[in-house]
């Protein structure tokens, strides 16, 4: 596709000024703008195309080749136009400064949403299995009152970053290439404090402990997360803060495991009540409760206590309490103890005899 006339594109006659050449380019570049033109690929071309001209026709010995030569001229010289929209705001900010900013790519201060944040809590197990209310201490970062998060001296304000004039990115040119890298200064901000706020010392935030209130409910489990939203760190720029997370350690029972929303626990009967039954008091997770051991249980019998678990987190209620009975044989008898436990043997139909084999 041919090439047309620079002179036509901008718009302008030969001989004419090098500020006739920008005031009408500044024009064209503010018509076809990519940003203002979102998904228009003629307004990109055309805005390409003016850039091109525009380069070519301010400098005084690139306009003199083309002048005398033609777009061939250029070519001889290297020339080869603009590789993409990056090329063009690097040479041009300058030109874009003014009506789209100091540069159209310069790096953006957007909000930033604020950190989330951790605190690991340990509770009890009973604290677990029926939920419990708390406060702890938050050690958090929060916009600094003083200087509204700015980082500056009340009343006075950044200025603009004198290695990139304002745009957050350098530019260093290599040949006909321009390439853009991040403001080393200012870390692509943009501006800089000259004069720090003292309560922040210039960052714009603040060190504070704050005391938040935790709703544990119950049926929690070790490990378990719970989440406040909004009690994390500040926001940036306007950004909304981050999320605090509970972690929940809970601490084990010196009688009662857990699985699930039951709990386990055993409990050592003797040997007479065993035989015999009886009713005996064993401990709960809100006390003690009655039980009724039946005549002649047999060790790791289950007894279950329906509704004395933890609560369950999802369902409702609670579980279960689950009693293994251990039958303890004794290992130290009385000379009465033993004659009785002998002639209960001799009488007792139940008891192999010392010459019968267990498989007969």
């Amino acid at each position: 596709m041919e090439k047309r006339d620079y002179y036509d594109i901008l718009g302008v006659s030969r001989g004419v000024g090098d500020d006739e050449i920008k005031k009408n380019y500044r024009k064209l570049a503010m018509k076809y703008h990519p940003d203002r033109n979102p998904g228009d690929t003629e307004s990109e071309e055309k805005f390409k195309e003016a850039a091109e001209a525009y380069e070519v026709l301010k400098d005084q010995d690139k306009r003199q080749l083309y002048d005398q030569f033609g777009h061939e001229g250029l070519k001889g010289a290297g020339f080869k136009g603009f590789a993409g929209f990056d090329d063009i705001f690097s040479s041009f900010g300058d030109i874009f400064e003014g009506f789209f900013g100091s540069g159209t790519r310069r790096r953006k201060t957007a909000a930033r949403r604020g950190a989330d944040l951790r605190y690991d809590l340990e509770i009890s197990f009973i604290e677990a299995a029926f939920g419990i209310e708390t406060e702890i201490d938050l050690l958090k970062s929060i916009q600094c009152e003083t200087c509204g998060g700015k980082g500056s001296k009340p009343g006075t304000y950044p200025v603009n970053c004198p290695g990139c004039q304002g745009r957050g990115q350098v530019t260093r040119s290599q040949g006909f290439f321009s390439i853009s890298t991040t403001c080393p200064n200012c870390h692509g901000e943009g501006k800089i404090i000259t004069d720090p706020c003292k309560d922040c010392s210039g960052t714009g935030r603040v060190k504070i402990t704050k005391k938040v209130s935790l709703k544990i409910p119950g049926g929690v489990e070790d490990g378990s997360r719970l989440r406040l939203r909004g009690e994390g760190e500040d926001g940036e720029r306007g950004g909304p803060p981050g999320d605090l997370y509970a972690v929940l350690h809970v601490k084990r029972h010196p009688f009662f495991e857990r699985e699930g929303s039951d709990i386990i626990c055993q409990i050592p009967i003797s040997f007479t009540q065993a035989a015999l039954g009886a009713n005996i008091e064993i401990p709960t997770l809100e006390g003690t409760n009655e039980i009724h051991i039946p005549q002649g249980i047999q060790s790791g019998h289950i007894i279950h206590l329906r509704g004395e678990g933890t609560y369950r987190l999802r369902g409702g209620g609670r579980g279960d309490q689950i009693v293994q009975v251990i039958v303890k044989t004794p290992t130290k008898l009385t000379k009465k103890q033993e004659e009785l436990l002998r002639e209960f043997a001799e009488t007792n139909e139940e008891e192999p005899k010392r010459k019968k084999k267990f498989w007969q």
